[in-house]
Order: structure tokens, then C-alpha cells, then sequence
């Protein structure tokens, strides 16, 4: 049999073969892609999942001139070996590779840029209504959005407005059941009835939103896609097609364990067994640590709750909802709700842990604001994947929460060195504070695998020294600490070098900050996040506000989007590694 997949570089070499062709190229790419990212870490389960549907859209449309656009992106890798780029994907998500995600600027096929959840819609749309502006009637716009995205408020924003315009637009649900974790939440209830036949079309959701409403249809049946999708061309105004996918099709061990096979790293992709390095750092993740802290408090506090947006194993609030599922809630795919539902929660009198990632908690900034903090409403807000998250790039780097906190009244702010650290400000905000609290902590491991100490309460805005010395004062926030102690250790005249850990970035320690500027010349500020409007900045804020003219240099991540690589990698680039802070701290310290 010949091969298909060796001769298509792009969709015009696709749409050369015959309909009755494509199951094989659908065999040919799946293996491709199982082939790389079993040598990889990646998304694996979704891309496996749309592998038809991709064949199907770049057959039958006209893309690039027709806009396809993904959400999330977690399934694009069919999309882009299809679309100039199976030459180069064995080097996806590395530091000079092409994005694990949709980008514009990468290629024409990739309309717009993803990595959040639940855009698709609204960005399709945005480019029918421009299209229909332009004179250009016969562009079609299709939007493919998951089952746990289109649950998104920001989808059924989409919905509503698309609904009552005449766009050629395209919404195609891609309803597997599952997101990252299974998908929750009553309209995933709806959708399995409408799949299993228990709703009536006259009751369809969609239909009642001025949609042209089709299917269920099985999402791996070319035949079916393609009769669809060539029907659907033809059809003016809004348009939904409902298909029906397995994460993880084609792979048994992917089919059967969807979380684990969503992005499992390296694997045998023969037996499905994970790879993991011999030499594995014994600690445990930050994710664990609060995760299994969390259960403690709560088996020791009845009105503890959690709260998290689609991201319970991300997360680790997998292990309250196993413990205690009355005061467990994922809400979905719902940063806005979970923000809001704690507030609520807060003013009855519980201590509710809100648990979002730090780039997710960017999508409900006005509900921090307007209904915790203008409340002063005690809500816990404990910020995973703060800092870089490697290689999942631009999108998920946790690099603004500092600046988008701190600048916030009546709201704290609290940077953890380790997981010691993480376990006592837990404990510490579950005994009631008087404000809402920001608590910031990395994704992956630490480096104490003695981690479960007994709880000590951290006194607030109190910055804690770390080691003396004579000549420069180093003041680092957060987890960046370890390579801060690194680099003063290998340093050519460590003694010269004093650390202090400014845990509290709010509210700030105004009285060490002077002892400190009163007997430290050289000031350095070392943080894992943006310097403009961050950690630096409020140190730079002190001094000028006291009229100090002490050095200072501020060492963190510059004005600028960073790309993917290693975590290590972008410390490198930023000049955060231990080699560059030793350097730093050599040329500031010499005889």
C-alpha cells in the first residue's frame, strides 16, 4: 500500500486524493503524531481525538482563504502536520520549534492565536461580521470548540450575538466528554441525553439560539464528516454541527485512561508505559503539596471549601473531592463563576480556597476586583503555575499576577521559598484573615521531600532573612529563592552577599525595607515574574517615595511575551539561572 501522509505537505496536496483515501491518511497521521509525542511531552489524547475532523475541514474548505480556528489548540496537532509543518514537528514546543498551539504569526493556516479555552466562537465570528464588511460573502468561518469550552460563559457570549446576525459562520462541537478532566455541569448532563436520544430536537439549545442545528454525528465516520460539511457550505447564516469523538481514538491505553493520556509526557507506544527519568527528584509538587495540606486543614476545619475551574488534577483538589465532595466544587470551565461562587461562599462565613491557575485567573480579573476586594471578602486565592510553565509557551506562563494583584486594595499578596512555605501560609489564611489573599506558587516539584512539617503561622508582612552579609542585599520573592541560594553559594565572595526572602510582596515590610537600604548600598530584586508593575517595581516605589538613592537593580522577566522551551531554558533567557545570578553577583561583590 502506498503511503498518503509522505506525499501532503499541505491541504491543496490533500485535497488531490479521493474521498475513499482519506481513512487511510487518517491511519497514517494518527501513528505519525503517536510516533513523536510518545519521544515527547505533549497533548496527546485531544489531537487524536479530531483526527478525521481534521482531514474533513481542510478537505472540504478552502483553507487558508476560509478561516478554521481552534479552540484551545490542545487538538491542533493533526492541523498542523496538514499545513506545511510535518517537517518541523518533531521539534514542536522546543525553544526554536513551532508552538504546541495555534499561532498567527507562524502560519496563515493558524487564524488566530490560542491557549485559553472558549474563544473560538467570538474570534470566528469577529471574522465573519469583517468578512460581510469587506463585500466577501463567500468565505465560510468555522469555530471547533470542545464540549467543556463551549460551557464557558464567553462561548454562550459568542452564541447569543452570533445568533442574530446572518454570519457565515460554522460552530462545530466536538463533544468527547471530557476536557482536561471529565467534563461537568448541567449542560454536559444535556448533551449526553441529546447523544443517547432522550431530547427531542424541538428542544435543542442551539436551535433556540437561531442556529442551523445537525447531528449528533460520529466525529471518526470521513464519509459522514465530509456529506455533512460539503451540505453545510451551502447553508447562509449561523450554523452547528454537533459531532461525537473519543479522546485518545486509535490508542487503546488513550482511549481507556483519557486524563493520564491527555498530555502524559514520554511513553512506550507500544505498551502505553510512562517514561520517567531514573534520577527523579524525590520532592513532591507544589500542586500535591497544597492539595494534600488542603485536605488536612479541611478534616480540621468544617467550613473549609474548594473551588477550581475545570482543573481538579491539574490542581491536586482532586484529593478534596475525594475526601470531602459536599465541599469540593470544579465548576467548569468558569473562571468568572468560581471567583464570584467564593465570594458568595465567603459572606455565609465559609474559608473558601479558590484555586486557579495564574494565567486562568487573568480571564476573571473584574470578579476579583468588584466582588472580593471591594468586599474585602477573605477568599483564598492560591495561584498554581505561577512563573514559567515551560513549554506550553506565551499563553500559560503565570508571569503578571504580582503586577495585577499587588495593585489591588484590601488585597494580599504572599510569594512561598518552598513547600514548607506553601504548607504554613495555607494554614496560616485558613485561620481568617482580614483581607483576601494572593498566594503564588510554581507547577512542578520543589526541592524538600521532608516537606510535611507541623504548622507554624507566618506572622503577615514580615520579610524573613535568609543568610547575613555586608556588602549587597539580595530581596527575592517566591520559589526563585533556590536559585538565589545557589548562586550566592558558588559566588567568589558569598560572605559579601546578604538574602532576604520578601515572602509578603503586600503588604510590604516598610520597616525592613529601611533597615535594609539603610545598610545595603546595592539592592537587588529577584522574582519570577514581570518587573513592570511587579516585585521590583514596588521596591523601586519604596525607595523613590523615601527618597533613597541606593543601587538597584531589578533581575526578572522583561517587557515582552516569552516564547516556549524548558522551565531552565527561559530562566536562561531572562538571565535567572544560577550561572547568570552568580555572575551577577560576582561583578557586585568583588575586592
Amino acid at each position: 500500500m502506498n503511503k498518503l501522509l509522505a506525499h501532503i505537505q499541505n491541504p491543496t496536496d490533500l485535497r488531490k486524493l479521493e474521498v475513499t483515501q482519506l481513512p487511510q491518511l487518517a491511519e497514517e497521521l494518527r501513528d505519525f503524531i503517536i510516533d513523536i509525542v510518545s519521544q515527547k511531552e505533549g497533548h496527546l489524547g485531544a489531537s487524536l481525538g479530531v483526527v478525521e475532523l481534521t482531514i474533513a475541514l481542510h478537505y472540504i474548505f478552502d483553507t487558508p482563504h476560509d478561516l478554521l480556528v481552534w479552540d484551545v489548540g490542545h487538538q491542533a496537532y493533526p492541523h498542523k502536520i496538514l499545513t506545511d509543518r510535518k517537517a518541523i514537528f518533531h521539534k514542536y514546543r522546543e525553544i526554536d520549534g513551532i508552538s504546541g498551539f495555534p499561532k498567527r504569526s507562524e502560519s496563515s493556516y493558524d487564524t488566530f492565536g490560542v491557549g485559553h479555552s472558549s474563544t473560538s466562537i467570538s474570534a470566528a465570528l469577529g471574522m465573519a461580521l469583517a468578512s460581510k464588511i469587506n463585500g466577501d460573502n463567500k468565505k465560510h468561518h468555522i469555530a471547533v470548540i470542545g464540549d467543556a469550552s463551549i460551557a464557558s460563559g464567553m462561548a454562550f457570549e459568542g452564541l447569543n450575538h452570533a445568533g442574530v446576525t446572518d454570519a457565515n459562520l460554522l460552530v462545530i462541537l466536538n463533544d468527547n466528554a471530557m476536557g482536561i478532566d471529565p467534563s461537568v455541569g448541567a449542560l454536559k448532563e444535556y448533551l449526553t441525553s441529546v447523544k443517547e436520544g432522550k431530547n427531542p430536537r424541538i428542544n435543542n439549545i442551539i436551535e433556540s439560539l437561531n442556529f442551523d442545528y445537525s447531528g449528533p454525528i460520529d466525529g471518526h465516520d470521513l464519509n459522514k464528516l465530509t456529506s455533512e460539511l460539503t451540505r453545510l457550505k451551502e447553508i447562509k447564516g449561523p450554523k452547528f454541527l454537533h459531532i461525537i469523538t473519543k479522546k485518545g481514538k486509535g490508542l487503546s491505553f488513550a482511549e481507556e485512561d483519557q486524563l493520564t493520556y491527555h498530555a502524559p509526557g514520554k511513553f512506550d507506544k507500544l505498551t502505553g508505559k510512562l517514561i520517567r527519568p531514573e534520577s527523579e527528584n524525590p520532592a513532591p509538587k507544589y500542586q500535591d503539596v497544597f492539595g494534600h495540606t488542603l485536605v488536612e486543614l479541611a478534616e480540621q476545619n468544617k467550613q473549609i471549601v474548594g473551588i477550581t475551574p475545570a482543573m481538579p488534577s491539574g490542581s491536586s483538589l482532586k484529593y478534596m473531592m475525594e475526601r470531602f465532595p459536599q465541599r469540593a466544587f470544579d465548576v467548569g470551565i468558569a473562571e468568572q463563576h468560581a471567583v464570584t461562587l467564593a465570594a458568595g461562599m465567603a459572606t455565609q462565613g465559609m474559608i473558601v480556597f479558590c484555586n486557579i491557575y495564574s494565567t486562568f485567573m487573568q480571564r476573571a480579573y473584574d470578579q476579583v476586583i468588584h466582588d472580593v476586594a471591594i468586599q474585602n471578602l477573605p477568599v483564598i486565592f492560591c495561584l498554581d503555575r505561577a512563573g514559567f510553565v515551560g513549554e506550553d509557551g506565551a499563553t500559560h506562563h503565570g508571569l503578571f499576577d504580582i503586577a495585577y494583584m499587588s495593585c489591588i486594595p484590601n488585597m494580599y499578596v504572599y510569594a512561598p521559598m518552598d513547600e514548607i512555605d506553601l504548607r504554613n501560609i495555607l494554614y496560616t489564611a485558613s485561620l481568617r484573615l482580614e483581607h483576601p489573599i494572593a498566594i503564588r506558587y510554581p507547577r512542578g516539584k520543589g526541592h524538600n521531600p521532608n516537606w510535611k512539617q507541623p504548622f507554624e503561622k507566618i506572622e503577615i508582612g514580615k520579610i524573613k532573612l535568609i543568610k547575613e552579609g555586608n556588602a549587597v542585599a539580595i530581596l527575592s520573592t517566591g520559589t526563585i529563592a533556590h536559585q538565589v541560594k545557589i548562586s550566592i553559594e558558588q559566588s567568589k565572595h558569598p560572605e559579601n552577599t546578604a538574602h532576604f526572602h520578601v515572602g509578603w510582596v503586600k503588604p510590604i515590610d516598610t520597616t525592613a525595607l529601611h533597615q535594609i537600604f539603610n545598610q545595603f548600598k546595592t539592592i537587588i530584586t529577584v522574582e519570577e515574574g514581570s518587573t513592570i508593575g511587579g516585585f521590583g517595581s514596588i521596591i523601586n516605589t519604596f525607595a523613590i517615595q523615601n527618597k533613597y538613592k541606593n543601587k538597584i537593580i531589578n533581575r526578572g522577566v522583561p517587557d515582552a511575551f516569552i516564547e516556549h522551551g524548558t522551565v531552565q531554558q527561559l530562566l536562561e533567557q531572562v538571565h535567572l539561572d544560577t550561572k547568570s545570578l552568580t555572575q551577577l553577583f560576582n561583578n557586585l561583590t568583588h575586592d
